[in-house]
């Protein structure tokens, strides 16, 4: 097979290496990758956002499968438009994707179709969301309505936080992404991450993770895209896993399905686990960033021919093997993110930190004079395997710190409510 990955993110460094060992491939090309993704894949320069050049890249080198990682790309409708050429994809098309690009579509879905969600309001002006605050109180969670890049939530423990969240929201700071917005109740529990592989008809249960979204120790910070990840999540149990596909995935595949846009591709359910049971929080239409590290490197089976199965409707006779061991991921930022992140900083050591067990996916590096530096926010993912949390933990740590980035930042908790659970075992 030839296959085009979309994407330049350490989720897209994962699914690249994951697919570099697969018996199918013969040739993996990557727009616009990044240097690691360079190591598994040859790397092409087109402007994405150009469906018709990304069609006529896959029809000049007889591409057989697009792989699109990021969601930017599905809610612009890039499936729809490769799909119209006779270009097989794995994803959503447009209408599907409008699962992860609006939240208010999302919700009103669940509300049609009885899925266990947070309660709502939708507005689209900041005195009618206003009034809506200061009637329910906090805390209270305020949430632009489309894509804002992980960084559009905001859980506000406070009136006054969520009034600034709002005024954030309503300013054009997230640009269209915020000229509506969804007010949700405050859920407690704990949350977690369930993916399926979708088909349009099947979905197939594909893994579960919890990801730490909060930039500092202890969950403390603002809200990131993520600064790291560990697999399997102890808190899906398997009667879990069991109530999320009847009460939750099976009636929103039933959902779309009769909207007219049967959901293809990866559906992750960001998930809280109440007292009640498992609740909705969002919706996403791609693999996560960054528990698709983590998912990688349990994935037992080829993930080419789970890929094929689901672009061509054939789920409902596949299966998936996951290998014992637990795998964790640590987030390596740039001094300044969330924010301004700061770019050009020299990173060394990082080929000499992988190991047995232990894989760096590259997310926002660049090569400059030779040299690898920082690009981004989100830089690096140290991600490794062990029998358990605990020992990934330690491997992840391990490795990390024999990479010399004086301008690098990571928590170093990464996987704390797992290590609860087993050492009170």
């Amino acid at each position: 097979m030839r296959v085009l990955l979309i994407g330049s993110g350490g989720r897209e460094h994962a699914l690249a290496w994951k697919m570099a060992a697969s018996p199918l491939l013969t040739k993996l090309y990557a727009v616009p990758g990044n240097p690691g993704i360079g190591r598994e894949a040859e790397l092409v320069r087109f402007d994405i956002a150009d469906h018709t050049a990304v069609a006529r890249f896959c029809r000049e080198n007889e591409i057989d499968l697009v792989v699109v990682g990021p969601e930017g790309p599905l809610v612009a409708g890039i499936a729809d438009d490769l799909r119209a050429e006779g270009i097989r994809v794995f994803g959503p098309s447009k209408a599907a994707a409008r699962l992860e690009g609006s939240k208010g579509f999302t919700k009103d879905l669940c509300a049609k179709y009885g899925v266990p969600t947070a309660a709502y309001g939708r507005f689209g002006d900041l005195a009618s969301a206003r009034a809506y605050v200061e009637k329910t109180g906090a805390p209270i969670v305020i949430k632009a309505d489309g894509l804002a890049a992980g960084k559009g939530v905001t859980v506000a423990m406070t009136l006054d936080e969520a009034r600034t969240a709002l005024d954030v929201c309503f300013d054009g700071s997230f640009g269209q992404a915020g000229a509506e917005v969804v007010v949700e109740e405050f859920l407690i529990g704990e949350e977690a991450s369930f993916f399926c592989l979708c088909d349009g008809t099947t979905a197939l249960p594909f893994g579960t993770a919890q990801d730490h979204k909060r930039l500092s120790d202890g969950d403390t910070g603002p809200n990131t895209g993520g600064m790291g990840a560990y697999s399997p999540a102890p808190v899906m149990t398997p009667e879990m896993i069991d109530r999320t596909m009847r009460e939750i995935v099976e009636p929103t595949m039933r959902g779309m399905a009769e909207t007219g846009a049967p959901f293809s591709g990866v559906l992750f359910a960001g998930l809280m686990i109440t007292d009640k049971g498992p609740k909705l929080i969002e919706y996403n239409t791609r693999f996560g960033d960054p528990e698709c590290q983590v998912l990688m490197m349990r994935l037992k089976d080829d993930l080419l021919v789970l890929l094929n199965a689901a672009a061509d409707g054939q789920l409902a006779h596949t299966s998936v093997r996951w290998r014992d061991d637990a795998a964790l991921t640590v987030v390596m930022a740039a001094r300044g993110y969330p924010g301004a992140p700061e770019k050009g900083s020299v990173i060394r050591g990082v080929e000499a930190a992988a190991g047995k067990g232990v894989e760096i996916f590259h997310a926002g590096t660049a090569i400059n004079g030779g040299a690898l530096v920082a690009n981004g926010g989100r830089v690096l993912n140290i991600t490794a395997t062990g029998r358990t949390v605990g020992e990934a933990q330690k491997k992840a740590y391990a490795a990390l710190d024999r990479i010399d980035w004086p301008q690098g930042f990571c928590r170093r908790d990464i996987g704390w409510l797992a290590l609860a659970r087993e050492q009170s075992k």
